[in-house]
């Protein structure tokens, strides 16, 4: 079957919306880019979700993406059902509301974080995304929307959004950072805790001052996430973890990263890190759920250097992508 041009499929996928919200032909219609209008980030089909007296809720998608995927072989029902799936939740759960907050920064800052996903796998996203590396790791900007069936809804905050606000990256990076410190602090989890005990929140390495870490558990390797134990391998990277990590080991560590949850610390002395490769890869691939996938590769945090480096043989360092060490200011 011959693909439709991009014209073609704005108006198929826009007939389909149409139907399935039950929704009369003015109440959804296109706009294409314009650097001084309501577009400025990309294309985007605009749906009006809900009508008053007191004024309109009206969602826009960024068709583009949309687009893209489409060429790659998923079709326009299936694109259009999870647009008018994720538009059902945002109805239900006021979350329509929420993002009309994007209009200003000082009203969205305070539910700026940041999350952790794999470069490669989600490199369409990212191309319009605000995110910082280290290795293949893409630290990402996100706006929290709220929270429904105990999950938390966001989104990605786009490159157009800091320019509507005239903020710099580095300003909005800076709120994130703190802000994902508060959401979710992180935690050493101890694993027969963890099983059996599902009141266990996790200890407290980072505020308890006197905090013990028993060393032989330490060798077989610590499980670092967060309170809320979700995207929780941020955390090695949040301001004072790793300091504070090598410290209580007395050595820098490896960093395994066996989903975008949790990330599994060694230290250094104690383990061979092509062993550790070997076995992390295997863990990934029985035990990772695709969508949970964040790497493969080995990290390593230099004590002495203050430096994140993706794991080679020669392991050139590279810097953080989360925050800045205080030296180098």
């Amino acid at each position: 079957m011959e693909k439709y041009t991009y014209e073609e499929f704005v108006e198929e996928l826009r007939r389909f919306l149409l139907r399935e919200l039950n929704l009369r032909e003015k109440q959804i219609y296109f706009e294409a880019k314009d650097e001084n209008g309501m577009t400025p980030t990309g294309d985007r089909l605009f749906i009006e979700c809900y009508a008053s007296a007191a004024g309109k809720e009206v969602c826009g998608v960024h068709i583009e993406e949309m687009y893209a995927d489409y060429q790659d072989g998923i079709t326009v029902e299936k694109i259009g059902s999870q647009v008018k799936e994720d538009i059902m939740k945002m109805k239900a759960s006021g979350l329509l509301e929420k993002t009309k907050a994007l209009n200003s920064y000082q009203t969205v800052k305070k539910d700026l974080f940041i999350r952790l996903l794999n470069k490669e796998q989600h490199q369409k996203e990212l191309k319009t995304a605000v995110y910082k590396e280290i290795g293949d790791i893409a630290a990402v900007l996100y706006m929290k929307l709220g929270d429904r069936d105990n999950h938390t809804t966001s989104m990605k905050i786009r490159k157009g959004h800091l320019e509507e606000w005239n903020i710099t990256q580095q300003d909005a990076w800076e709120d994130a950072v703190k802000n994902t410190f508060c959401m979710a602090p992180p935690r050493i989890y101890i694993w027969e805790k963890l099983l059996f005990n599902p009141y266990y929140k996790g200890e407290d390495f980072m505020g308890d001052e006197i905090y013990w870490l028993n060393q032989k558990r330490a060798i077989i390797g610590l499980c670092l996430s967060t309170t809320v134990r979700t995207n929780g391998a941020v955390a090695v990277f949040l301001p004072g973890v790793a300091e504070r990590l090598a410290d209580l080991l007395n050595d820098s560590f490896y960093i395994v990263f066996t989903s975008i949850h949790e990330a599994m610390v060694h230290p250094v002395k104690c383990m061979d890190p092509e062993v550790l490769l070997q076995k992390v890869r295997e863990t990934i691939e029985e035990a990772t759920p695709k969508e949970y996938f964040l790497t493969e590769n080995l990290y390593i945090y230099n004590r002495d250097q203050r430096k994140f480096a993706q794991y080679t043989p020669k392991t050139p360092v590279i810097d953080s992508c989360i925050h800045e060490d205080p030296d180098e200011k």
